[in-house]
Formats: structure tokens, C-alpha cells, sequence
């Protein structure tokens, strides 16, 4: 213990020592502008905001908007003339001279309301699908677009460009693993399946995520939801079934729900989920050689059926005064599955033909809970801001299988009934203080402190039996987990303009973990261990006269394994696969280098990363000569690179976002005698398009292909898809309907091979992907114009994302 109150005070010395000095000197330019736009009716405006030059006119900045409001960085100038463009209004130009404070909120500005024609064609305002910031950052625009007839947060990402979702987590493709964010706050995978889709404006990926962030991971994706600053109600309720020839059919039902009057806020969802899901593993596991001869042929059958899968959220916000906010949140998860998992397994060896067969009858209830408390304050007119937040998560997930094997070992039929009973909690705190000063339009600093807890426990019993009334114990299968993490952190950030563009960002993060796995396995175990870790990043970007813009950063980050990762208790596919956890693995460390350049739609970025202790996973052979053992690993280190091309470009009513990947990566492991490939590089290739004929639909063209991967250990075969939808707005936009076809050529199958030791691994899985959706969505309630400023809940935390 006083070893880590030792590190603990070194951690903090060392991070908050450094002392900065400052230049306190008024920049006399307008830094940013905000505003809302309204056209005297209920409805929500989208547009965009674009800042001219005062003496010949020509573009200083641009920037989308949703739902009427705006907000524009980076301006730098004395004076500029604003120009609001959208298809629902007509065009709107005003100048703002600099008034002593950098940021300038326009309040409210009243436009008229018109629509456009060109000869037969209509067009109305349409957002682009990505937007790029001169820093790297990529907007996904969310509302409005294919991705909003999405049916979870994990499914939009899937359709995003350079996100990756696949069997092994969420990365992004080139740099890694990612960590979710709300609303610029960090939360967990369970509470990201609690977010409504209806819900979300954009998501940011953030490929270089700063010292403000959590160093876990290797980018971060924040999720942005929508606001109400408006009196009056809102609320929306969609309807979509979904329809597979493989997996069936399920219906989603959501229901969403503003409300505010005077200082008081309410929000409030419900989400509802019935219906099917299948998913096919076939696995095959050869050994070839003569006097150690296997041959495995492992079919596993997952027939899931959502009993009820229900997210709800309940939050409440409060305007101490026009600068500050107190908000509290409650977020509710259940999931109540059942079906089936059946299993098929061949086994020949020198001395056995073997078939073994197992069904499980699924009986799995999970219910999350989650509260959150924030405050928010805004200090002064430049724009420094206090947050103070925590929030306490409990998780509580049972498992009751019946398992029914029977089989025939070399002509002999056996047969036998298992009982697999799991108790799983985990116990989620944290508490974050952020406080961001702004000197001026050029100079800012950023501190904050935050100290995470995590306690996670599991029981795992088996019972085996020819009968129910005849299953007792079995000991060798069963097993108690108990992991705690505690993890203080502090960081310092500084983000200063010199001269007319160069922006330069800097920041470290230093984090202290300490914690204690203790399991039954072996005959018990216990693990202890802290340790101090500093993550450094850099950032510069400019823009020059010509309109080319450079950009380069460095970040240091941590990957630390999941909780279910270090638990070793046995989770059962058949009588000789299992898939366990490694109480023993250790946190992967990256570095990261990257740069890029960008002129008008075109944007290209490369860069390098280098991870030591890399985390993977892999088939192991168990005790039993003819058992294997699912279990993630770390592997020794890896090398990569990566290089993107985007193009984005608006031509009428064709908008279109368009990149090239290319990712080369090298694997190098010294511990589990994996059979080594050369390396070769891989493609990915993303494109979306957004058609708008005659106002009467829209049309959406969503397309991503995935390249072979040879990493040196693992080969992964490539794989697509093809989304298209076609959506209409009906009732004066209060109704919008949508058709939806995915993965129309049924190429989304994740199949790969691999040798470890002396066995060879191939492996193929097959998704109900291919699909077709239909979806409505109606929008009720009205809302009225006030005047009382109010800075949303989250809002501090989503500026740290800018």
C-alpha cells in the first residue's frame, strides 16, 4: 500500500509540476461564432454557416449545421461577413465586427422561408455523410443519412467510415482499438447499447486523441446526441422490422420523448427489441503429422431469440443561471435472450472416429444500471468552463444452460446433461473535475483529475449428470473471479495559435492502476501489481494562403484487457472447446506517429505505430490431446502502417464521401510457436453517396470493401458490403419512411486460418446480414422560441472533443 501511495504522489507531482508560462496578451480577432436560426416556425433547420472575407468575399471557413443551431471555430479575423445557406430559407448575409470578446454568440437570427426550384429538379438541404476538420478529426453525420435507419449504435459504426466492428471489438482501421464516448464523456459497451439511435446527431473519430481523453485505447469515437433549447415538447416513435433470410425476422420499437419550460429540462427514451438472430461458426483443427494425428470438424449453431432487449433513459437538467447547469441521468439496460446453441464435432485420430453432438437451451438475463451527475459552468465570456461529474454503473448477468451432449466414440453411444450456472456483476465509479481556461482567441489551457474504480466478480458452477435429479458438482469446470482496478489520473493540455494559422496542441496524461485478480483456477491464485504510466501527445496543423492544409501528431497510449479477458472461468461451445480468459495477460502499449496533408475535397493522411505486448487471441490446445482452448494473448510486439485517401465533393444533388485505405502490418511473437507468413498489405476501400431527385425521395448508396489481412501470424479473407436505402419525408416532414437493403450480395463472412504449434486453425462465420428494413418515424409536439440561454448538459465535455 505505501508503495502505491509512493506512486500515486509521484504521478501527481510529476503531471501537474510543470508550470507554463503566458503571453497574457487580447488577440483582437474574433475566434468563434454561435448562433441559432429560426424561420418563425416549429421546424428544425439544416443549413450551413459560411464565413467570407469583408474585402473581396472569398471563403475563410465553412461548417454544417443540424437542428438550428451553429457554432463555427478558428475565425481569426477583425471582421467577416456571415453567410447562412439553406435550401429552406433563402440566403442570408450579415457582417460581425470583433466586439472585445473573441466568442460571439449571435443569439437568435430570424430567416425567411422559401424553397428553390431548377428546372424539373427540386433540391432541399442535405448534410454530407463525413466532414473532416483540419486537425483529423472525422465528423459522421448521423441524422438525416442511411446510418439513422440503423438499428444500434453498433450497427451505425459498422457503416462508418474507417470503423471497424467485427468479432474482435470496435477499431478504427489503421490505428486500433477504440474507446466509446458519450457526449464527450467515456462509457462503457453496455451503456452504449443503451443509446437510441433516434438520438444521435454525429459521431467524431478521433484518431489522436488528446491528454483530456482516457489513455486506454489507440483513438477514440465520441458519440454526439441531440439537444433542445427550446420551450415547448418533442418527441418521436419508430417503428422497424427487419426481415433475413437467414436469421428470420425482429421488430424495434422506440419511443423518445423532450420536454422544457423555463429552467427545467427533461428527456426521456424507451427502446424495445423482439424477434431472431443466427449466427454459424464451422471450425476445422488439423494436426497432420503422423504420430500426433487430429482431425477436428467443429459446426456451432447460434439460434438467438430476443425475449426482450429494452434500453430506457430518464434524465432531468436544471439552469442554476444562464452559465451553469446541474443535470442527473439514469440509464437502464435489459436483455432477456434465449434459443439455442447447437454444436456437431468430428473427431478422427490415429485410434478414434468420434462424433459428439451438443445443444444448449440459452437462458441468459442480463439488467444494467447507470446514474449520472454532472455539473456544468461557464466562468467568463471567453469561454473558460468548469465540470465537475460522476457516475456509478451496476451490471448484473445470470446464465441457467441446460446442456444435453451425446455422441459416438468409435461406435459407442454416450450421452450426458450439464448444468452451467453463472453469477457475473461488475461495480462502475468514476469521478472527473475538467477546468479549461481561455486567455484569449489564441491561448488555452486545459487541467482535470479523475479517478476511475472497477470491481467485476463472477461465480461459474457446473453441474454433470445422466438426469436432472442427478447432477452434482463438477469442481475441475467451476470457478470464483474476482478482479478490482482503481485507476487515478490527471492530465495538463495547452492549445495556442501562432501567427495567422499554425495551431499547435500539447498535453500529457499520467495514470496510475492498481489491481488485484483473485481466482480459484489452480488452486487459487492471487495477482497484484500498480504501476505509473505518462502518455505524451503532440499535435500541429496550419493552413496556408493557397488553401493547402498540413497537419502531424504523436500520441502515446494504453490498451488494457478486458475484464471478461482476465477471467478464466470456462465458457462452453462443445465437450472439447471451450473459451476461456488469461488472468495473466499484461497491458499493450502503443506510440503512434502521423501525418497528413488536405487541399479543398481532397485529404491524405500516413503514419506509423508501434505496439509493444500486443493483445490477440488463439487456439490452444487444452489438457486433453483432443481439447482446445479459445484464450486472448499477448503476442510480442507489432509493427504498422497506414496511409488514407478521402474525397469528398458536393455536385447538385449528388454528395458523395470516398477514401482509400492501405494498412501494412507485421506481427512478431516469441511464446506460442505460431507458424510465420510474410506479411502483406492490406486494402480498404469506403464510399457513401446521397442522391436527391426531385424532392420526392432520397436515395442512399453506402459501399466498403475489406482486403485480405496477412499480418504475419493470421490471415483473414476480404469481405464487403452493400447498403442501399431510399427514404421520403410525407406529412410536411412529419413522417419519414425508409426502405432498407444491406449486404445485397451476401459478402459480410468473416473467414481466416492459422497454425499455432503443430495444428492448423481455419475458421469461417456467417451473420444474418444480408437484410431488408423497413422503418417510420413520427414527429410530434411544438416548441417556442425563448431567450434564456442554456449550455447543455455535457457541453464542457464536448468542447474538449473540438
Amino acid at each position: 500500500m505505501q508503495k502505491l501511495k509512493n506512486n500515486l504522489n509521484k504521478a501527481i507531482t510529476l503531471t501537474v509540476l510543470p508550470i507554463f508560462v503566458f503571453f497574457y496578451s487580447e488577440a483582437q480577432t474574433i475566434e468563434k461564432l454561435t448562433g441559432r436560426v429560426t424561420n418563425g416556425t416549429p421546424e428544425l433547420i439544416i443549413g450551413n454557416v459560411i464565413i467570407l472575407s469583408v474585402t473581396d468575399s472569398s471563403l475563410i471557413k465553412g461548417a454544417a449545421f443540424l437542428e438550428s443551431h451553429f457554432e463555427i471555430s478558428g475565425v481569426n479575423q477583425k471582421e467577416v461577413l456571415v453567410k447562412l445557406n439553406s435550401l429552406q430559407f433563402p440566403d442570408t448575409i450579415f457582417k460581425v465586427k470583433f466586439n472585445g470578446n473573441p466568442n460571439i454568440d449571435l443569439g437568435t437570427i430570424r430567416v425567411g422561408s422559401s424553397k428553390f426550384q431548377l428546372g424539373e429538379v427540386q433540391i432541399t438541404s442535405q448534410l454530407p455523410l463525413v466532414q473532416r476538420r483540419p486537425n483529423g478529426i472525422v465528423e459522421v453525420n448521423v441524422a438525416k443519412t442511411v446510418l439513422a435507419s440503423s438499428s444500434s449504435v453498433e450497427e451505425i459504426l459498422s457503416r462508418s467510415p474507417n470503423v471497424v466492428v467485427s468479432d474482435e471489438g470496435i477499431s478504427v482501421f489503421g490505428k486500433g482499438e477504440a474507446i466509446i464516448y458519450l457526449n464527450g464523456r467515456r462509457i462503457t459497451a453496455e451503456q452504449m447499447a443503451a443509446i437510441p439511435v433516434t438520438q444521435i446527431v454525429k459521431i467524431e473519430v478521433i484518431p489522436n486523441p488528446s491528454a483530456m481523453y482516457d489513455a486506454e485505447g489507440k483513438a477514440v469515437i465520441n458519440i454526439k446526441t441531440k439537444t433542445n433549447a427550446d420551450e415547448g415538447i418533442l418527441g418521436s416513435f419508430s417503428q422497424q422490422v427487419t426481415w433475413s433470410s437467414f436469421s428470420g425476422t425482429s421488430e424495434q420499437s422506440t419511443l423518445n420523448l423532450n420536454y422544457r419550460k423555463g429552467r427545467v429540462s427533461l428527456v426521456g427514451n424507451y427502446n424495445l427489441e423482439l424477434g431472431k438472430d443466427r449466427e454459424i461458426l464451422h471450425t476445422t483443427r488439423t494436426r497432420p503429422a503422423a504420430d500426433d494425428y487430429l482431425s477436428s470438424d467443429l459446426r456451432t449453431e447460434w439460434k438467438r431469440k430476443y425475449n426482450n432487449y429494452s434500453n430506457y433513459n430518464l434524465g432531468v437538467q436544471y439552469d442554476l443561471d444562464a452559465k451553469s447547469n446541474i443535470s442527473l441521468q439514469y440509464d437502464g439496460y435489459l436483455e432477456d435472450l434465449g434459443g439455442s446453441q447447437l454444436s456437431n464435432n468430428t473427431i478422427k485420430t490415429t485410434d478414434e472416429d468420434s462424433r459428439y453432438n451438443s445443444g444448449i437451451a440459452v437462458d441468459h438475463r442480463t439488467l444494467n444500471h447507470s446514474l449520472r451527475l454532472n455539473y456544468n459552468r461557464e466562468i467568463d465570456s471567453l469561454g473558460s468552463t468548469l465540470f465537475a461529474g460522476t457516475q456509478y454503473s451496476y451490471f448484473n448477468s445470470d446464465v441457467d444452460d441446460f446442456i444435453n451432449e451425446d455422441g459416438t466414440i468409435n461406435s459407442k453411444d454416450t450421452f450426458r446433461l450439464l448444468n452451467n450456472i453463472i453469477a457475473h456483476k461488475i461495480t462502475i465509479s468514476s469521478s472527473q473535475v475538467d477546468y479549461t481556461k481561455v486567455f484569449n482567441a489564441r491561448n488555452k489551457l486545459s487541467i482535470g483529475a479523475k479517478y476511475s474504480y472497477v470491481n467485476t466478480n463472477s461465480d461459474t458452477r457446473f453441474l454433470v449428470g445422466k438426469s436432472k435429479p442427478e447432477l452434482t458438482p463438477k469442481e475441475d469446470m467451476s470457478n470464483n473471479f474476482e478482479y478490482t482496478e482503481q485507476v487515478p489520473a490527471a492530465y495538463i493540455s495547452y492549445g495556442s495559435t501562432i501567427g495567422a494559422n499554425l495551431h499547435l496542441d500539447v498535453g500529457v496524461r499520467s495514470e496510475l492502476t492498481h489491481y488485484t485478480l483473485n481466482t480459484s483456477v489452480g488452486g487459487g491464485q492471487v495477482i497484484e501489481d500498480n504501476y505509473v504510466n505518462f502518455f505524451p501527445n503532440l499535435g500541429v496543423n496550419t493552413t496556408l494562403d493557397n488553401g493547402l492544409g498540413l497537419r502531424a501528431a504523436y500520441t502515446a497510449r494504453i490498451t488494457r484487457p478486458r475484464y471478461q479477458s482476465l477471467n478464466p472461468f470456462s465458457i462452453y461451445q462443445d465437450p472439447f472447446t471451450t473459451v476461456e480468459g488469461n488472468p495473466n495477460l499484461i497491458p499493450e502499449k502503443s506510440h503512434a506517429i502521423e501525418g497528413g496533408i488536405s487541399y479543398k475535397s481532397l485529404d491524405f493522411v500516413a503514419g506509423y505505430t508501434y505496439i509493444k505486448d500486443p493483445l490477440d487471441a488463439s487456439a490452444l490446445r487444452g489438457d486433453d490431446e483432443k481439447s482446445y482452448v479459445l484464450k486472448p494473448i499477448n503476442l510480442a510486439k507489432s509493427h504498422n502502417f497506414n496511409a488514407t485517401l478521402s474525397l469528398s465533393f458536393t455536385k447538385g444533388w449528388w454528395t458523395s464521401n470516398s477514401n482509400a485505405s492501405l494498412r501494412y502490418a507485421k506481427l512478431i511473437d516469441n511464446t506460442y510457436n505460431f507458424k510465420f507468413s510474410t506479411p502483406k498489405p492490406q486494402v480498404y476501400l469506403y464510399t457513401s453517396n446521397t442522391f436527391n431527385v426531385n424532392s420526392l425521395f432520397r436515395v442512399q448508396l453506402l459501399a466498403w470493401y475489406m482486403g485480405a489481412r496477412y499480418n504475419g501470424i493470421f490471415y483473414r479473407k476480404d469481405y464487403s458490403t452493400i447498403t442501399l436505402g431510399i427514404e421520403k419525408d410525407l406529412f410536411n416532414k412529419a413522417l419519414t419512411v425508409k426502405l432498407l437493403a444491406n449486404d445485397l450480395f451476401n459478402r459480410y463472412k468473416l473467414e481466416g486460418d492459422y497454425t499455432v504449434g503443430a495444428t492448423d486453425v481455419y475458421y469461417r462465420r456467417d451473420y444474418g446480414n444480408d437484410y431488408f428494413r423497413f422503418m417510420a418515424t413520427w414527429n410530434f409536439g411544438k416548441l417556442k422560441q425563448t431567450n434564456y440561454k442554456n449550455k447543455s448538459t455535457g457541453q464542457s465535455e464536448t468542447n474538449r472533443a473540438n
